[in-house]
């Protein structure tokens, strides 16, 4: 397996810079009893095949990386690198794999399980179901 690199400037790794932006519209998601709830006629970003947006902040109790695959599904992980420093993920265009934001470049396949770097654990994968337009994640 040919593992790819997310195009990042030195800089942008050593400062940990996520790619990934957070949502543009701050009603488009609530976090209640355990369940991440998004609105994706809100959140263009997941509309297109290969498109991420990050969320934290509020009352979320962990930072949350959802993708939208290659294969037009949803993806989400604990938006938490397991080496040092627990920097954030970015997807990786082009793949099914996510990537720390940092100069280790440690990589996830879409199952959340180490493929590159020095990163010691999987990262956590979250359960997704799309209902009524709205994507519901188990936040556990």
């Amino acid at each position: 397996m040919v593992i790819k690199f997310l195009k990042r400037s030195f800089f942008q790794r050593l400062l940990g810079l996520s790619a990934t932006t957070k949502p543009g519209i701050d009603g488009c998601w609530n976090y209640a009893d355990g369940k991440l709830t998004i609105s994706l006629d809100k959140v263009l970003e997941l509309n297109t095949p290969g498109g991420a947006i990050r969320f934290e902040g509020k009352n979320l109790p962990k930072r949350v990386l959802v993708v939208c695959t290659e294969d037009g599904e949803y993806r989400a992980f604990h938006n938490r690198c397991t080496h040092l420093g627990h920097r954030r993920l970015d997807p990786v265009p082009g793949t099914d794999t996510v990537q720390c934001c940092s100069l280790n470049k440690s990589t996830y396949d879409s199952g959340g399980n180490k493929i590159f770097g020095p990163a010691p654990h999987p990262i956590t994968l979250y359960p997704v179901k799309k209902e009524q337009g709205n994507l519901i994640i188990s936040v556990n």
